[in-house]
């Protein structure tokens, strides 16, 4: 489905005609082509395509970790061209501070902003309860596990105010498990701290489970092969009729685009 200029301009997020290539000496290697989304103020898109398309290069560029070779990509209808604090980024390995412990780690960003040491304690307090690690504040990453360290990283990434979080498969690492637990978590932790969410993973049922709008991607160079809208009541049930109709739709469009 392509977007509207108009839809682009109402969006927090917006892409336009992106093109990204990276050229060596040897080679060149077009990973994204003429590709255009849009993310709406509190919506959950999730971007779901084959691995190795391009969707951490796609997080990298929003972010403003990586430069676009072509068109725009654009922040509340400002260019990205730096790293901005309200664009929060989770990746599948989340990089906490091994040296601090989870309340520090999750009150980094407070600190650095110069907030007293109440104000900061009391915020980092509020989103580690939020994010179920009520009573581990004073442990360290290497005691906790891969679904807790993912735990702490998300509370850090909200502890920094955020208007938009980039989830690049923040899961992706985490047993079968462990993944519909941190599904759970976050769709709370959203439903009451509505942020805007851009939801990196190659998972069909996550996708589904997690969305208000789905965006699937081809294979490299990629582009939006077509967006599904999900229309189900949260928490969603895998089993139920509506979820497995959307998941036929999306699994036919997902083969073809492999």
């Amino acid at each position: 489905m392509e977007n509207t200029g108009a839809i682009i301009n109402q969006s927090i997020i917006s892409c336009q005609n992106v093109g990204k290539t990276f050229v060596t000496k040897k080679t060149s290697l077009e990973v994204l082509r003429n590709l255009s989304i849009a993310v709406a103020e509190n919506e959950f898109v999730v971007l779901l395509g084959p691995g190795q398309c391009g969707k951490t290069t796609l997080v990298n560029i929003i972010a403003g970790l990586e430069p676009v070779t072509s068109g725009e990509v654009l922040f509340k209808g400002i260019p990205i061209t730096k790293p901005n604090p309200k664009l929060g980024v989770v990746y599948q390995t989340t990089a906490l501070f091994p040296w601090f412990t989870v309340m520090k780690n999750v009150d980094f960003g407070p600190r650095m902003k110069g907030l007293s040491k109440k104000e900061r304690i009391k915020k980092s307090q509020y989103f580690i309860d939020l994010v179920g690690l009520q009573g581990f504040e004073n442990a360290f990453p290497v005691k906790l596990s891969g679904g807790m360290r993912q735990r702490v990283g998300i509370a850090r990434a909200y502890c920094n105010d955020p208007d938009v979080l980039l989830m690049d498969e923040p899961f992706g690492q985490l047993d079968a498990q462990t993944r519909y637990s941190m599904q759970e978590a976050i769709v709370k932790i959203w439903s009451i701290e509505k942020r805007t969410v851009l939801f990196i993973t190659n998972n069909i049922e996550e996708a589904i489970y997690l969305a208000d709008r789905i965006i699937l991607l081809t294979n490299c160079p990629t582009n939006v092969k077509k967006e599904i809208v999900v229309n189900l009541p949260r928490p969603r049930d895998y089993t139920s009729r509506e979820f497995m109709a959307i998941r036929e739709e999306a699994s036919s469009i997902f083969e073809i685009t492999k």
